[in-house]
Formats: structure tokens, sequence, C-alpha cells
């Protein structure tokens, strides 16, 4: 395994200067001879350090298949995998495709510090920008960078299509691309942020703007092969089915290592276990002259890190690349609450190794070291029981059988229940449900909305922690009071459909509070919401009055016209109210008051009926 002081790359913020002048810098490219390279990767943690646990379908030593649960993931996991897999490997590139960022308490305490203690932990040859990493505006993405580079590390931060204002501090922490050394060859890696959904879903500051990514990408692209750099990998927060249209739009790219979507991709055989892998790992593809692509992703919440290698041949094309997800699971084993057995751990444990994408993996000390102080500040508060689900509230964006199908951290359960796949996640609705009720005891409210994506985690069967309610809603988000008319209600549901279509992607479906009706994927923007019906005072539904006066409780974000809620947004001053009423901690007081938490009935949840596009 190299080290990080043995390996030799470009510093970033001089192949920024590069990018703008080649003549300046030059550059040897390289020697013209193959080269086997081992990429290492992970994208998506979302600030999710600590293991959590998942079910898997495993046969004990009697051959009678059983619900198992086992630990999954952690990002000490993560460091002590990748470490693992880069032992013996003389060329190894290790990658974050981005969204560090946001989705756990960690991130609330300690604003990005813990994960970049974390990421340095691992050394990182190079991290891209995905589009949580603006979350907390330009400012709160300088001080994480600040905090990555504090330590010996320094890994390069590249997005070629983010610009930020000239001369601001970000400007000088971001590069299109890294030129990393191994074996004497020069291997090119160029950095990709999705511009519409970190626009418009996220909070960059007025000043930086976002190219568009294809022609971004194939600058430097074409910036690296006028160096003599011929082997390119694309680090992209993009998503699976964007990476999959990128690659024949490129031309020179090699592999793409993607984020953003959270996919699962591995082979079929992961069914057997209980999960459900969205597309081959690695993904085959060409680039615009034809030449082979490998796309690869690594799911998400550091669950797992991508094994690939590629081998290139002395032209710098790749000749072949294969590899495997590696799932990360520690070696405890439950059925219900009751430990297994010695000899049912052994065939559990067995049939694990046998599958070649587990890797039952002990977390690294120095890691779980580095970690430690920020545990005990996020245990502390984080452990009071707030109350008990009955149930698994399930994750999940947009209903039916095609979108966001594999999000949900407690695999199967919830991907494939009926409920779920006919009316959307349990758990949006729920909080959809308590920013209503919490907005009809402090002003009034008749209906709610919660962007889909603002909603983070399942919700397991159990106890619900303080901890675990601020991961589900990790962002520092207040609740807004708007008044609009019924015509502009439903002018505001029309924005997330097609911002999910056209925008921003699955995060902008819409979740409504004492609100339901029907959605027609198929039909033209202004016709995709049907039989939109409002819940009265004595709890009958009534259909939506286009000329009446409504009292909307939704986030500051959405408010703010985030995701595409253009209509909203549009809401002027004195028609709108910030209730200075946190988000998270709303739905802390709802689920105390009313433990304990069950599925909603389908009668009052926001999607009826759902049709999808062919």
């Amino acid at each position: 395994m190299l080290s990080f002081k043995t390996r030799r790359t470009v510093p970033f913020l001089a192949v920024s200067l590069c990018a703008l002048s080649l003549a300046a810098c030059g550059g040897s490219g390289d020697k013209g001879q193959p080269l086997d390279l081992t990429i290492l990767h992970i994208n998506d943690h979302h600030s999710h350090l600590d293991a959590e646990s998942t079910a898997l379908t495993l046969k004990d030593a009697a051959g009678a298949s059983k619900s198992v649960t086992v630990e999954l993931g952690g990002f000490a996991r993560v460091s002590a995998a990748i470490e693992a897999l880069a032992a013996g490997k003389p060329n190894v590139l290790k990658l974050h495709a981005g969204d560090a960022l946001t989705g756990d308490l960690y991130f609330t305490q300690s604003e990005g510090q813990a994960d970049a203690a974390l990421m340095n932990t691992v050394c990182f040859d190079a991290f891209t920008l995905g589009n949580h990493e603006f979350d907390g505006a330009d400012a709160g993405l300088v001080k994480f960078i600040d905090y990555l580079h504090a330590g010996a590390c320094k890994t390069p931060v590249l997005s070629a299509n983010v610009k930020p204002a000239a001369g601001t501090p970000l400007a000088a922490r971001v590069a299109d691309y890294s030129i990393i050394e191994r074996s004497g060859q020069q291997v090119g890696v160029v950095g990709l942020t999705v511009k519409d959904k970190t626009r418009f879903a996220s909070r960059p500051d007025a000043g930086t703007s976002f190219l568009d990514e294809a022609t971004a990408a194939q600058a430097a692209i074409d910036a690296l092969r006028a160096r003599g750099v011929n082997k390119i990998v694309l680090m992209s927060h993009l998503g699976y089915a964007a990476d999959q249209a990128l690659a024949p739009q490129l031309d020179g790219v090699d592999v793409i290592i993607g984020g953003d979507s959270h996919t699962l991709l591995g082979p079929d055989s992961m069914k057997a276990y209980g999960l459900s892998p969205a597309g081959a790992y690695p993904t085959a593809a060409t680039d615009k002259a034809g030449r082979p692509v490998c796309i690869a992703q690594a799911w998400q919440y550091a669950y797992a890190v991508g094994a690939l290698d590629v081998s290139f041949d002395a032209a710098g094309q790749v000749a072949q690349c294969s590899g495997k997800p590696q799932v990360l699971v520690g070696d405890s084993f439950k059925v219900g609450n009751v430990a297994a057995s010695v000899a049912d751990a052994d065939a559990y444990r067995s049939q694990l190794d046998a599958s070649g994408v587990f890797r039952v993996t002990t977390p690294s000390a120095a890691a779980t070291a580095a970690l430690a102080p920020f545990k005990a500040a996020k245990d502390a508060l984080s452990t009071q029981v707030a109350g008990v689900a009955t149930d698994n509230l399930c994750l999940r964006r947009v209903p039916g059988a095609r979108r966001d199908t594999t999000r949900s951290s407690l695999g199967d359960v919830c991907n494939k229940d009926a409920t779920v796949i006919a009316h959307g996640g349990d758990i949006q609705q729920l909080v959809a449900d308590a920013f209503l009720e919490q907005g009809q005891r402090f002003g009034g409210a008749d209906i709610s909305l919660q962007n889909a994506g603002g909603v983070r985690i399942d919700i397991p069967s159990g106890d619900i922690t303080v901890g675990k309610v601020y991961t589900l809603l990790p962002f520092k988000n207040t609740l807004y009071r708007l008044q609009l008319t019924g015509a502009q209600v439903r002018t505001a549901l029309e924005d997330g459909i097609d911002s999910v279509l056209n925008g921003t992607g699955s995060g902008a479906y819409p979740y409504t509070g004492g609100l339901r009706f029907s959605v027609d994927m198929n039909q033209a923007r202004g016709s995709r919401i049907g039989n939109p019906e409002v819940r009265d005072a004595s709890g009958n539904w009534q259909p939506l009055d286009p000329a009446a006066n409504y009292r909307l409780i939704t986030n500051n974000f959405t408010a703010d016209g985030g995701d595409r809620y253009d209509t909203l947004k549009a809401i002027p001053a004195a028609q709108r109210e910030d209730t200075f009423l946190d988000y998270a901690d709303s739905f802390l007081q709802y689920v105390r008051s009313r433990s304990p938490l069950a599925k909603p009935a389908v009668a009052a949840r926001s999607t009826q009926s759902y049709v999808e596009t062919p």
C-alpha cells in the first residue's frame, strides 16, 4: 500500500492554475507503458460515521433460511477495508465521489469536522463536491475543506463545473482536476458536481456558478490530454443514470466513479441475501469514439467500498475492467434479539465470505480513536428515547417500482413493500403530518408540504431516539407559514412533480399533510396532479378550492424555492411567516406526543394513486 508520503500528486492549487495556462506548466505525460490500477472508492456517506444494522437472508447450520441482523458499515470499517484492499497493490487510487456532509447528528454537532477527521484516516487521493457540500453555503464548505486540510493528507477537492466567484475563499480551495502518478504513469482525476440540484436544492452563494456538466468535463479532459495524460478518471456526482448518459457524450474518459443516486451495483446473487442491485458492477459503457468506459458507484452511508481493477494498455485505453462492491458487515449475528449459536454464526460467516460481495470487517482502531471525541459528544445528546415505532417506517422518495427503489437501508422489507410502492415513503408522510400538527398548534395551518429529499433515513421498529430524529431531519431548517390560494397549492405540487421529471430529481417529490391527490407522470405539466382534496376541521375530505385561501406549513428551504418550488418562492413577504419552529424539533415533539408511531393509514397519505412513465 502506498502511503500519502510516497505518492506523487500535483498540488490541487497548482492544477487549477495549470488548467488556465498549459504552456506555463507543461507536462511530461507518461512513458507509454501499460498500467494496472486499483480504484477504491466511496460516495454519499452523509456524515453516517457509526455502524448501523441491517437484516440479511442467510442459512443457519441446519440449512434453514433466516433473517439475520448484522452490523452494517461505519466509517471505521471503511478505513479498515480500504487499507486491507490496498495492501500489496502498487497502484491504488482512493476516491470519494461527494456528499460527505449532512445526514447525521455528527454533522449537526461538528459541521463537518468529524467527517474530515475520519476521511483523513483514509487519506483520499481526491474528493469531488456533491450538492450537499453546499448546504451550509460557500462559507460552510470552506470550513469543511479547512478541516479536511488540517492534517497531513491535504486531499484535493475537485469540481470542473463549480466556479466560485474569483478571489473568494472557496475559489482558492477547489480545482478542476488533479494529476496523480502511479508507477511512472500519470492518471488524471476530474471532479464533476450535479448542476441543477446543487443550484436549486442546496445553498451555494449567488456568486458561485455551475457550468454544464458535459461541457466542463470535456474541457478538463482536453486540458489533461493536452498535457500528455491519457488515463482519465471522472469522479461524477451526477447519479448512475446520468453517468450512463454522460459517457457517450465525452471523448477520452476511461472510468466514471459516481455518486448522488445512492445506487447499489453488484451481481444478481446479492438478491438472495435481501439486497437488490440496480445494475452491474462495473457497468460497461463507451465514450463518443466507441472506446470502453467503466462506470461504478458504491451505494451510500459508508455501507460499502467499491473495489475496481482497471488495466490500461500502452496507449492509455481500458483493456480490462472488473471488480465488486464490498459491503462492510460485522461478525455479530442475531436472529430476532437472540445471538446466534456458534454453529449458526460459523454458517453465516461462511456464506458471507463465499459471497464475494460481503466483507466481514473489524473497524480500524485508528479511525475509531479519531471518532471517539465526536461520538462522546453525540451520544450524550442522541441516546435519549423520545418514542417508539411499532412498524418499520420506510424511506422512499417517489412511489412506483422504477425510481428510488433501493433507497431504504432496511433492504427489501421496505424497497418491495406494496404500500410504499403504491403511495411512497412512510416516514416522509409522517414528517408532513408532524409539520401540519405543529403549524396548527402555533398560529394555525390547513395543510403542510415536505420535500421527499429532506427526510434522510428509515425509522426501524423499536425505540426512536433524539439522535435518530436529528439524523432523520439533519438540516438547519425552520417551519414557514405561507398564505396560498388553492390554485397556487396545486401549481406548487406540479412544481415538485416537474422537478422530479426535469429538474433536481427525486428529492423534490411532494409529501403533504391534510392534502391528498393522484399523480400521473405521463401527463403534461399542469395536469399531473389529479383530484386534490383537503381535510376539513371535521376530518372530512373536500375538493381543493382554487379560489380559497389556505395556510401552508413547509420548511424554509422549499418556502424559498428550493427543489424548484418556484410557486412558493414567489409568495410575497406579506403572505409568508417564519414560525422559528425548528423542523427537527417539530418532529421530535410529534414523536413524543404521538408515540407509538405506526405506518400512516392509506386514506391519509398524500399520494392516493401513482402512475409512472413507461
